[in-house]
């Protein structure tokens, strides 16, 4: 970790994001008691939530634009764009004003499925490939981490200061993050248009993710735990609730001990990534993750506690796996459609998971559906343990670009 702080691109790269993140995770919350405050309707807040994932369908076509133009001005556009397209929430006065919030939460949505994208690909050609594990593992850290702050940091700053507020401020995080980007020294070439049809193009990402064994294996498992990892969005309050007998409000308190959990996790994510492996890695964390909804089946308090802060430690390994797997496992050209064909083939059925899960509750035992979650993700692990390729000490082989070569795609200046 003291080699990657070491590095000048590292550390603004970090302290953008930081501030991004920050800005995010508090905007996101008080989108949603906003329209809650204006409207009195639960739906119509739980509506902000859903206006920000719809756009993730849009990830195949943010992942092909990423790969067709230089990375880091197109991240230096679309933060400034949005630190722009948030500002008409200042505007928003009452009950007919919320439209604004949910146009602002589309292209909120729109606009994360290229920085995801584009980000990952651009970290890729900024460090060295031992490190982008570590790099991973501290984003991951302080997103976690900042779980313990953000929801105060949403929910304070809207009763203190209101919504317009909120917004301004998560404006001038997307310029810092812009301005992060734009000091950072990345010497870029201009990718070249392959010849291949528009419809090829976007699909060889999923290709790619398709034709590498590795990657195939780990997005195939985490598609599988994600199916009913999902539920959980639901069964929270069922375990608050009916195994707690506590009020609603102490989900806070599950939060930040989650956000505890994470922090740790993410610290020690990019060690576990690179001793270990990828594969390696990522069982890990799904174990700990099934092993955390395992504990919540017990109506004790303290089994919660140490339940979420086990969930929140194996989180961000899993996630670090993944990431650094397509990081490592693509060529550059590919980079950015890799990384939507992968979240999309996970985003895809945790998204219909919420929904699978709310309607369940209705009428099976909150504790059987733990019990399903915890079995079902650590099949998943299992499954990767059992795959030879996904061993210690096997090299990450990629078939190759799937799209022949298009240009330089870039090297930094380290």
């Amino acid at each position: 970790m003291a080699r990657l702080l070491a590095i000048r691109e590292a550390r603004l790269y970090l302290a953008g994001q930081g501030l991004s993140i920050l800005g995010d995770t508090a905007l996101w919350l008080a989108m949603g008691i906003w329209v809650k405050t204006l409207t009195g309707s639960s739906s119509a807040a739980g509506l902000v939530f859903f206006a920000f994932a719809v756009p993730q369908l849009l990830s195949p076509l943010s992942g092909t634009l990423v790969d067709r133009v230089r990375r880091r001005p197109l991240l230096i556009a679309v933060n400034l764009a949005m630190g722009t397209a948030v500002l008409p929430l200042v505007a928003v006065r009452g009950p007919g004003d919320v439209w604004l919030i949910y146009t602002v939460m589309v292209l909120y949505g729109a606009s994360y499925t290229v920085l995801d994208s584009g980000q990952s690909a651009l970290l890729q050609a900024t460090l060295p490939g031992e490190l982008l594990a570590d790099m991973n593992g501290i984003l991951q850290a302080v997103r976690q981490g900042l779980r313990l702050v953000s929801p105060l940091a949403g929910a304070g700053l809207f009763v203190l200061l209101g919504g317009p507020t909120v917004a301004a401020l998560d404006s001038a995080t997307f310029v810092a993050a812009a301005a992060a980007l734009a000091l950072m020294r990345v010497s870029e070439g201009r990718p070249r248009p392959g010849p291949l049809r528009w419809r090829e193009q976007i699909t060889a990402g999923f290709r790619h993710v398709a034709r590498t064994t590795r990657l195939r294996q780990l997005t195939i498992a985490a598609a599988v735990a994600v199916l009913v990892l999902g539920f959980s969005e639901s069964l929270i309050f069922a375990v608050v609730d009916r195994g707690l007998h506590r009020p609603p409000s102490f989900l806070g308190v599950l939060a930040a001990v989650q956000g505890a959990g994470g922090l740790t996790g993410g610290l020690l994510a990019g060690r576990a990534v690179r001793r270990a492996g990828e594969g390696v890695a990522f069982a890990l964390g799904v174990v700990l993750m099934a092993a955390g909804e395992l504990l919540l089946i017990a109506p004790s308090t303290p089994a919660a506690l140490a339940g979420f802060a086990v969930f929140g430690g194996g989180l961000p390994v899993a996630i670090v796996a993944v990431t650094t797997l397509v990081q490592q496992a693509t060529p550059v050209e590919l980079q950015g459609r890799a990384y939507a064909a992968a979240s999309m083939a996970i985003g895809v059925p945790q998204t219909l998971s919420i929904g699978l899960g709310a309607a369940l509750l209705v009428v099976a035992d909150y504790r059987l559906l733990l019990l399903t979650v915890a079995v079902v993700m650590a099949a998943s692990a299992g499954y990767v343990l059992s795959r030879r390729e996904q061993r210690p000490g096997l090299e990450v082989t990629s078939p190759g670009p799937v799209l022949p070569p298009e240009g330089d795609a870039g090297t930094a200046t380290r």
